[in-house]
């Protein structure tokens, strides 16, 4: 498939501001408080809402008409790209309501703040998977209906928005010692759960081929005699993308570097050193976002649509 930037920046800015809106909630859930912790709280949602809406933003740049986007939202019953659209229009409603109560300073704040953080959290990780679930749910893309789509979309959205929430949190005071061997072990099960979906489109082999197209019995093979067209057309250049395997290889490795081993060497540092937690939770939260980018697009570049046997 042709990879589309728009779409790339989408799901993993998004995902950041999805992961970083879920490690907030959570840790702003379960805060002894203070103002230096609640600033770095305020932040990383407000963070989060930056990411995501330039994520959505960008998400209608890929479409033909982006005027008409807003035609998606009727279809939730059905379409997952409809699901998501609501979902992600939904987790405003929290977000802004937790925003308007805590500036306020409303009695309500201690009864319903925690309500609205749970809600938040909930509903970021429900769009995460709406997202991933539109590309998970197309069979004809067998390296997209793999059972590992999903959970790589949410992994890789818990581990920037982890490194990101402990990178702000850092500024206040050193990580505790749990959240960051927890994204620890969440790097290194990334990068075991990346390489075993690699291994597997590597040897998967396309659900039809021309023979069974045409009925013919399995033992059969149809060849192509001439091609069906002599210039490219919209389904050559949209799902025909061949990425060499040697450049594939390089980028998988260079993926794995940037989201497994640098947040995973950042994250010993912090351990053994406390005082380095800022620099090297940043430097991880950069490397693993830039990481995330190289596996998205690999994401799409790998993928074969079974369009393509007829060409």
């Amino acid at each position: 498939m042709h990879p589309a930037f728009s779409v790339i920046f989408f799901t993993t800015a998004s995902g950041l501001g999805y992961g970083l809106w879920f490690w907030v909630s959570l840790s702003f859930l379960f805060s002894p408080g203070g103002h230096a912790a609640y600033a770095a709280h305020l932040t990383g949602l407000a963070a989060g809402f930056v990411l995501v809406s330039l994520g959505l933003l960008s998400s209608t740049l890929h479409l033909g008409k982006p005027l008409r986007a807003w035609r998606a939202f009727s279809q939730w019953r059905t379409s997952w790209l409809s699901r998501e659209g609501v979902l992600a229009l939904a987790t405003y409603v929290p977000l802004l309501a937790l925003a308007a109560l805590l500036l306020s300073g409303s009695a309500l704040v201690t009864l319903m703040v925690p309500a609205l953080l749970v809600l938040l959290a909930v509903m970021s990780l429900a769009t995460v998977a709406c997202t991933a679930m539109i590309y998970a749910s197309l069979k004809p893309i067998p390296a997209w209906s793999h059972a590992l789509v999903l959970p790589a979309y949410l992994g890789f959205a818990l581990l920037t928005g982890g490194l990101g929430t402990l990178a702000l949190l850092a500024t206040d005071q050193a990580p505790h010692e749990f959240a960051v061997l927890a994204l620890l072990m969440l790097a290194v099960a990334m990068a075991v759960l990346k390489r075993r979906y690699w291994r597997d489109i590597d040897r998967g082999v396309m659900p039809a081929t021309r023979a069974s197209a045409l009925g013919l019995p399995a033992d059969r093979v149809a060849t192509v005699f001439e091609r069906p067209h002599t210039e490219a057309n919209y389904l050559t250049r949209e799902m025909g993308y061949v990425l060499a395997r040697k450049h594939s290889a390089k980028l998988r490795r260079l993926a794995l570097g940037l989201f497994a081993a640098v947040p995973v060497l950042a994250c010993v540092v912090t351990l053994l050193h406390p005082g380095f937690a800022l620099p090297a939770l940043s430097l991880a939260a950069l490397a693993a976002l830039l990481g995330a980018m190289v596996e998205r697009w690999l994401f799409f570049a790998e993928a074969k649509h079974v369009v393509m046997l007829y060409y």
